[in-house]
């Protein structure tokens, strides 16, 4: 194995060419200024020939004097060629197809012709003083002998590197090793892989090409490109830094940033299971993973958030432990007892069960909510029962079961709606206690979207003696919610009078 490997990133060729992508100049040479300050070796900036804007484009990134070296596409076809040499790059990419099936059918050649094109191609390239890499297009499903012969007539016309491009993704990575091998050992210059994702193998088969001795491996932000794309270029390079120990000379510290570039100008959204840069790469939910992190982040995570410019997020739903919840707790300054806690758990779990995924804010809510509750055996108020009824033929109509002081007391109301009609029965029952309350302020917060949101009511209530309490409620259902926040208010006024 290579003791250096060299990255050649193609998010602005290949990578543009995936379906439904189309980056402006401007865009282009946002992204070139980005991966020249991760490190990439080589950035092919595009195929300049293909129109007017991708040469503009390839020759603005070669004139921003960067670090890496900029190489532009070309066919063996000298108006490639020239087009790519106008515009100033460092290297020339030059390639022809070489298995039957695209001499047949797409070039309508034969192997001698399409042999004697690609020497002269690198041979032209290599004539203007520019670094040549030559690719056989659909390399692995040519036959070896003859794509052998390629190779050394290549590397004897000028050819500096030579790529190996698994274009329709159809190797295994013990046949990728192979056939690395075999084009390492033929020629004496370096050895490069380009590999495509048709079978979710472009990232294994890009590893086993440098196990074999492939010291470039072409690769893609996010693994965009054609069809499924091509090999990740965040993947592979934390593989073969973590698990092979490789110099690379890149920061992997802005994988995170540069990952969320691409993906905001392409529109190619990266999915959340995404390894390395996915939003879900380092959460954890499992009350077991979780307490484990806690402890040491090494039981569950094989490397750092931080390594790769990403955090980790203890994820709240119904495999949520005590360890992990009482951490966020800690961690949002919210102090809370044992029986607290256990509520807290227990309300967690409720709406996971219930498919639904607890973020911070819902969290939090929760918390407010049973932090804020005055103990039961200090509460003048206890619902017992509600019940509403309500339609668009129907005056909505609450009734409530409360103890008061221990004593039982129903009551019933209407309102203009569900929540109006739930406080003024809750109102009607609690009369005997002495209070007459007024409900100056109320606020409906939706914590997360959807329709199952958590609701949190917040209420300001006053008495005839001008005591002021605000309390809140939290519950999936809005009517609760509301009715927590005026019950847990009118304790509060309670406890202040001293009844």
């Amino acid at each position: 194995m290579p003791d250096r490997v060299r990255i050649f990133d193609t998010t602005l060729r290949d990578g543009e060419q995936t379906p439904g992508v189309s980056l402006t100049v401007e865009e282009k040479v946002e992204i070139a200024m980005k991966l020249d300050e991760f490190g990439v070796d080589t950035i092919e900036a595009g195929f300049p020939v293909a129109s007017e804007g991708e040469f503009e484009a390839v020759k603005m990134i070669a004139s921003e004097e960067l670090e890496a070296e900029i190489c532009g596409l070309a066919r063996c076809v000298k108006g490639d060629i020239d087009a790519a040499i106008d515009a100033d790059v460092d290297c020339v990419h030059v390639f022809i197809a070489t298995s039957d099936i695209h001499l047949k059918y797409k070039l309508e050649m034969s192997r001698e012709e399409a042999l004697e094109r690609a020497v002269e191609g690198v041979e032209y390239a290599s004539d203007h003083g520019v670094t040549v890499e030559f690719s056989a297009e659909d390399a692995t499903r040519t036959d070896w002998d003859y794509l052998l012969e390629v190779y050394k007539a290549t590397v004897e016309a000028g050819a500096d590197r030579v790529n190996v491009p698994d274009t329709v993704g159809v190797m295994t990575p013990p046949e990728m090793y192979r056939l690395t091998a075999e084009v390492v050992d033929a020629v004496n210059v370096p050895v490069s892989v380009h590999c495509h994702n048709d079978f979710g193998m472009a990232v294994a088969n890009s590893l086993a090409a440098v196990e074999a001795g492939a010291e470039q491996v072409h690769v893609t932000v996010n693994g965009i490109g054609e069809r499924a794309g091509n090999a990740s270029l965040e993947q592979v390079v934390m593989a073969l830094k973590a698990l092979y120990d490789i110099e690379l000379g890149v920061r992997t510290e802005m994988l995170v940033e540069l990952s969320r570039l691409v993906e905001r100008l392409t529109g190619v959204v990266v999915p959340p299971n995404t390894p390395i840069v996915g939003e879900n790469a380092f959460a954890h939910e499992s009350g077991i993973h979780s307490h484990g992190v806690i402890k040491k982040a090494e039981t569950y995570e094989p490397i750092r958030p931080e390594d790769v410019g990403h955090k980790r997020r203890i994820v709240l739903g119904k495999h949520a432990g005590r360890h992990a919840i009482k951490k966020k707790l800690e961690e949002m300054r919210i102090e809370v007892t044992e029986e607290q806690l256990d509520e807290i758990v227990r309300r967690v779990k409720e709406l996971g069960d219930k498919g639904k995924r607890v973020t911070e804010d819902d969290l939090e809510a929760i918390a407010r909510d049973v932090v804020g509750e005055v103990p039961e055996s200090e509460a003048a108020v206890k619902l017992e029962e509600i019940a509403v009824m309500t339609g668009n033929k129907f005056t909505p109509t609450a009734s409530v079961r409360v103890y008061l002081d221990g004593e039982e007391h129903e009551a019933a109301s209407t309102g203009v709606g569900p929540v109006d009609a739930a406080i003024r029965a809750l109102r009607k029952a609690i009369e005997e206690l002495g209070i007459d309350v007024e409900l100056k302020e109320y606020r409906l917060e939706a914590i997360t979207g959807g329709t199952d949101a958590l609701a949190e009511v917040t209420v300001r209530l006053e008495d005839e003696n001008g005591n002021v309490a605000t309390a809140r409620g939290a519950a999936e259902d809005i009517v609760m919610a509301s009715v927590k926040a005026f019950v847990r208010g009118v304790n509060r006024l309670a406890c202040r009078r001293g009844d």
